[in-house]
């Protein structure tokens, strides 16, 4: 029973003078944390370990075409971005030992990694925001690639089902000018083959075979490997790799994957504007002529020039990595991707349209990618999982399947790589791995209903349609209604094993990533994200449902943990917790929270009161637990770095106007909200008169 008169409020101040001593607690952990700290050594930034560039050389000098080259201020002082903790633009740009000789005349240099391109005004797209996602991209081509080398030594690993049409049903042309650098002649011989040759050419082997093994011989050494196990699809010898960047731009990426990259095959860097292929063509000649190494890796950069999904089609099976970073949604080109990517390969898939995954445009999301999307604090990671199951559904319409080895949400988009494998038994499990979501409108409670399931009896495996619904028409916690979206993935979106690997291999390579402070915040917050739990909660949202003040995190960590659930954080949000506890779980805790930090009644009905009207199930216990800090905070790593400058973000589409410090190099013409600079701001209008 709740005491009434001086007790009453005795009873207020000993919970508000215990919560006012437990915030000073969590202050006083969180000093002596960082007391304890050990110092870190940041080691030079540099590509090759070089001595410093000179800006003139490494820009040319200026022309009457474009002016001198300018970068935005840094504001709030110095933001640290590089290993270096620099804010001077030659730094993040990562210059290498390799000398750099001078640009035509009317162009600058910028370099990125050990790549160089000639830039002019806004003619062929660059972002300078994309160089996380480009060496992102390097760290997981140099796994796959170790992966990939593993597999093909191993005898557990089946060999790759590549199989394509042939004869009449091929659809790659004869006259292809890229076909010469995917296949051997003897494999583009075979591949044109009509259906009565490829028969004899079969029966002849068997016949050969035969006779091979009808033939009498002496006892040899190698009895013993007769005997041994054979596989049944003997692997062809592994090749070097072929990648394809379906819209290459400047080349920047592709040149990239050539010179950084070892036991490279080809890069096709593909793109339909002819100004971008002018453009790859002139970064190509000018990185090849830093030296006789430069212009051997650049030997393996193909220029073409063709609709992306046309390529992806007419080479079916052809690349060991499929590259696509389009400008907007990604979702014309996954059909084709899943076709052009072999068996095991990588698939790696941007998609920037994060107004359409996130929940603003439903109704175009579901047009485009298949899933209708929930307006919510977690709107960034379900954006995630709804390209990951719409790549999944493109891969299921050719008996094939997806494996998820790294999923994340980068500034202002998300990118996926995956790995796509051929089986149609597999490929029937795609209703398992997707769900709708039930979300309340009144609070943060969310819910899954998966689309199918499979039932084992004895050795065979049912596919059935998924048990529903899973929710009651109204909420259970604040008799609130709920929307229901999706469908998309809610399986786990990283591979650990991958994750923990590149993360390893980025720390022992500092120099090769110019953004190396950045997407080691990424990869050291995806690995402490808990795998099998989808979507994530907001704590500070969920006080505000309560009106309440949000705990510390730390406490709140600490009374889940204690209640036998797990919790991590989410790289997606640094407010954000992922936990197998129960919504039910974390409203008790709450309610206990707010017990001792009483809230003001309110005038109308709310869901807060409603939730708070029950009394809790559980009691929270706010003893501290070492869970309660993540490992890298407890390290001092950084997990949510700053921005590294202003406008660190989109970018204009090619040939359009910029605004300052949207590209490195070039000065923008543009002011604030597309005025002129320099142009006064206009008249406010003022209404009429009546």
């Amino acid at each position: 029973r709740a005491p009434s008169g001086p007790a009453a409020s005795a009873f207020a101040t000993t919970a508000r003078t215990t919560g006012v001593v437990r915030r000073a607690l969590a202050v006083c952990d969180t000093l002596f944390a960082r007391a304890a700290r050990p110092a870190r050594d940041h080691p030079p930034l540099g590509g090759g370990g070089g001595s410093s560039v000179d800006a003139s050389r490494l820009f040319g000098a200026p022309s009457a075409r474009v002016p001198r080259p300018t970068f935005a201020r840094l504001p709030r002082g110095r933001r640290a971005f590089s290993a270096a903790g620099t804010d001077d633009p030659l730094a993040f740009m990562s210059p290498t030992s390799e000398p750099s000789i001078e640009p035509p005349e009317g162009f600058a240099v910028l370099q990125e990694g050990k790549a160089r391109i000639l830039t002019q005004l806004n003619d062929v797209f660059y972002n300078k925001a994309q160089v996380v996602n480009r060496d992102i991209s390097l760290a997981v081509m140099r796994q796959f690639q170790k992966v990939r080398a593993e597999e093909h030594a191993s005898l557990d690993v089946r060999a790759p089902k590549n199989k394509r049409n042939k004869g009449n049903l091929c659809a790659t042309p004869r006259d292809s000018p890229i076909l010469p650098h995917l296949l051997t002649p003897e494999e583009i011989e075979q591949m044109y083959l009509s259906h009565e040759e490829h028969a004899a050419r079969v029966e002849a082997t068997r016949l050969e075979a035969s006779a091979k093994t009808d033939a009498p011989s002496a006892p040899s050494a190698d009895t013993e490997a007769k005997d041994a196990p054979t596989l049944i699809r003997p692997k062809p010898p592994l090749r070097d790799i072929r990648i394809l960047e379906g819209m290459a731009a400047s080349g920047l990426r592709a040149i990239r994957y050539a010179r950084e990259l070892e036991n490279i095959g080809c890069v096709v860097a593909n793109d339909l504007d002819p100004n971008a292929i002018g453009a790859m063509k002139r970064n190509k000649a000018f990185n090849a002529a830093h030296g006789p190494e430069a212009a051997a890796q650049m030997d393996k950069v193909i220029c073409h020039g063709q609709d992306v999904r046309m390529v992806m089609m007419q080479h079916e099976k052809m690349f060991d990595a499929v590259d696509l970073d389009p400008y907007g949604t990604p979702s014309t080109l996954l059909d084709g991707a899943v076709q052009a990517v072999g068996d095991g390969g990588l698939l790696c898939v941007t998609a920037t349209d994060m107004a359409v995954l996130c929940g603003n445009n439903g109704e175009v999301c579901w047009t485009k990618y298949g899933s209708y999307p929930l307006r919510a604090k977690y709107c960034h990671e379900q954006a995630v999982r709804v390209l990951l199951s719409a790549i999944d559904a493109a891969a299921g319409r050719y008996k094939r399947h997806i494996v998820p080895m790294l999923s994340v949400h980068i500034d202002f988009y998300v990118r996926c790589f995956v790995r796509v494998y051929s089986s149609a038994k597999d490929a029937k499990l795609a209703p398992t791995k997707v769900s709708y979501a039930f979300q309340c409108t009144g609070c943060d409670a969310f819910e899954f209903q998966p689309v199918g399931k499979t039932t084992t009896k004895h050795n065979s495996v049912k596919h059935q349609v998924g048990d529903g619904p899973v929710v009651p028409q109204k909420c259970e916690h604040c008799g609130w209604g709920f929307h229901m979206g999706g469908p998309f993935w809610t399986e786990p979106v990283h591979d650990q094993t991958w994750v923990a690997s590149i993360k390893k291999q980025v720390e022992t390579n500092k120099a090769d990533y110019p953004g190396y402070d950045k997407i080691h915040a990424l990869l050291t917050t995806v690995q402490e994200e808990l795998p099998d739990c989808a979507l994530h909660y907001d704590i500070h949202s969920m006080s505000t449902t309560l009106k309440a003040t949000p705990p510390p995190m730390a406490l709140f960590r600490s009374a889940v943990i204690n209640a036998g659930y797990r919790i991590s954080p989410a790289h997606s949000d640094p407010l954000a917790i992922k936990t197998d506890a129960p919504v039910s779980v974390l409203w008790d805790i709450l309610r206990c929270w707010v017990k001792e930090h009483p809230v003001k009644g309110q005038a109308h009905k709310t869901p807060g009161e409603a939730i708070l009207a029950k009394e809790p199930k559980v009691i929270a216990n706010w003893t501290r637990v070492n869970g309660a800090f993540t490992k890298a905070q407890r390290d001092g790593v950084t997990r949510y770095p700053n921005n590294p400058s202003e406008n660190w973000g989109p970018k204009a589409r090619a040939g359009r106007a910029l605004m300052d410090g949207q590209h490195p190099g070039v000065e923008g013409e543009v002011g604030p909200q597309g005025r002129a600079k320099g142009a006064p701001p206009p008249e406010p209008k003022r209404r009429k008169k009546e």
